[in-house]
C-alpha cells in the first residue's frame, strides 16, 4: 500500500495509527458484536465512547468546568448563524473582525440576526495581514466579538489571544484547534469542524462558557439552542456518532503524542521548515507579514503561473496531493496540519527546491 502525502486544506490527513484502530474495530468495537455505525447513541457502548471523547479533549485543552462541551453538527458554516441565535442575549450588535474569506461568511450569516459592527478589517493590506488590536474598535453596546483565529484561504493565523474585557470573545477555530495549547478561559465560545485537526467530516465541536447559555433567540430551533444540547449531552439529535468516535481516536492518540505543547512544537518545526524554503527562493513567494503566518496553512505563489501546472504535475508524481491553491485565490496552498509527518514536509521542500533549480 502507497499513501501519498495529503495536503488537502479539509477534510485532511490524519494520523495512519488512528485509521489502522479504526480499520481493526469498524467490524467489531471491543467484542460489542456492532461496528460504531451501527450503534444506538443511546446504548452504553457509544455513550462510553462520547464520554472518553468529550473527557479527553477537556484535558488536552484544560477546559475549565464551567464550559460545556458540545458534538454538533452542520459544521463551522452552521454555527456562524448559531452563534447570533443563542449568544445575542437580547442585544442587537455583534463586533466581527474581517481577516479574511472564512470571517466574511462570518459576517455575512450574522447580520441576518444582528447589526454587525466589523470592528478591524484587514481589507487595507489585501488580507495579508491581521488587524493589530490597538486598530479594532469595538461596540460598546455589543454582545460579543468575533474572530476566525486561522484563515485556511489567506494562510494567517492569530498569534496572540485578543483581549476583549467583559466582551465574550468568540473564536472560529476550525483549521487549528489542537496545534497548539490554547488558554479557554479567555473565550466565551469556541468552535470549529472537526475535519482539519480533530478527526473527519461530520462533526462540529463547541466549547461555550456555561453563563452565556439559556437565551438563546425565541425563533432558534430545538436543536441549534446551546441550552437544549448541553442538557442532551449533545443527543437532542442523533449525533455524528462515527465521526465523535474517530475525534475520540485522535485525542488519545495527541495525548500519547505528549500533549498540546509537544505538537505545538513539531508545528512549528514544518512550518519553519518551509517557510524558510521560500523566504529563501527567488521562485517562490508568500506575501503575509511574518508574525501573521499561519502554521496549518501555508500558501504561497510561483513568479510565474504558467508554472503552475508543471509544479502540481512534479508533486503528483512525487506523491504529494491537493497542493493547489484555493480557487478564490490560486496558486499553492500546503495545509500541515498536525498529523502531516515532519516527512512530508521535507518532500514537499526537496521537491521546490530541486523545481526551482529546473525552473527558476
Amino acid at each position: 500500500m502507497t499513501r501519498v502525502f495529503n495536503f488537502s486544506a479539509g477534510p485532511a490527513t490524519l494520523p495512519e495509527e488512528v485509521l489502522r484502530q479504526a480499520a481493526d474495530e469498524l467490524l467489531d468495537w471491543r467484542g460489542s458484536g456492532m461496528s460504531v455505525m451501527e450503534m444506538s447513541h443511546r446504548g452504553k457502548e457509544f455513550i462510553s465512547i462520547a464520554a472518553a471523547a468529550e473527557a479527553d479533549l477537556r484535558e488536552l485543552m484544560a477546559i475549565p468546568a464551567n464550559y460545556k462541551v458540545l458534538f454538533l453538527q452542520g459544521g463551522a458554516l452552521a454555527q456562524n448563524a448559531i452563534v447570533p441565535m443563542n449568544l445575542l442575549r437580547g442585544r442587537t450588535v455583534a463586533d466581527y473582525i474581517d481577516s479574511g474569506d472564512w470571517s466574511k461568511k462570518s459576517i455575512k450569516e450574522a447580520q441576518k440576526y444582528c447589526t454587525v459592527n466589523i470592528a478591524a478589517s484587514g481589507k487595507a493590506t489585501g488580507f495579508t495581514a491581521i488587524p493589530a488590536q490597538s486598530e479594532w474598535r469595538l461596540s460598546k453596546d455589543s454582545a460579543y466579538v468575533h474572530i476566525c483565529s486561522n484563515e485556511t484561504i489567506g494562510g494567517l493565523e492569530y498569534q496572540w489571544t485578543p483581549e476583549t474585557g467583559d466582551l465574550p470573545l468568540v473564536s472560529d477555530m476550525s483549521s487549528h484547534i489542537l496545534s497548539r495549547p490554547v488558554d479557554v478561559s479567555k473565550f466565551g465560545l469556541i468552535y470549529g469542524g472537526a475535519q482539519k485537526n480533530m478527526g473527519i467530516a461530520g462533526l462540529t465541536v463547541v466549547i461555550v462558557r456555561e453563563d452565556l447559555i439559556g437565551q438563546a433567540l425565541p425563533t432558534t430551533p430545538w436543536v441549534f439552542d446551546y441550552k437544549a444540547q448541553s442538557e442532551a449531552e449533545s443527543m437532542y439529535n442523533t449525533p455524528s456518532t462515527y465521526p465523535i468516535y474517530m475525534a475520540g481516536l485522535v485525542f488519545q492518540w495527541l495525548k500519547k503524542g505528549g500533549g498540546l505543547a509537544a505538537m505545538e512544537a513539531r508545528n512549528i518545526a514544518k512550518a519553519k521548515l518551509l517557510y524558510d524554503c521560500i523566504d529563501a527562493s527567488g521562485l517562490y513567494q508568500n506575501k503575509v507579514a511574518k508574525g501573521d503566518r499561519s502554521r496549518m496553512n501555508v500558501v504561497f505563489t510561483l513568479k510565474d503561473d504558467k508554472l503552475d501546472a508543471p509544479f502540481l504535475k512534479a508533486a503528483e508524481a512525487a506523491g504529494m496531493a491537493q497542493l493547489k491553491g484555493h480557487r478564490s485565490v490560486g496558486g499553492m496552498r500546503a495545509s500541515i496540519y498536525n498529523a502531516m509527518p515532519l516527512a512530508g514536509v521535507e518532500a514537499l521542500v526537496a521537491l521546490m527546491r530541486d523545481f526551482e533549480k529546473r525552473h527558476g
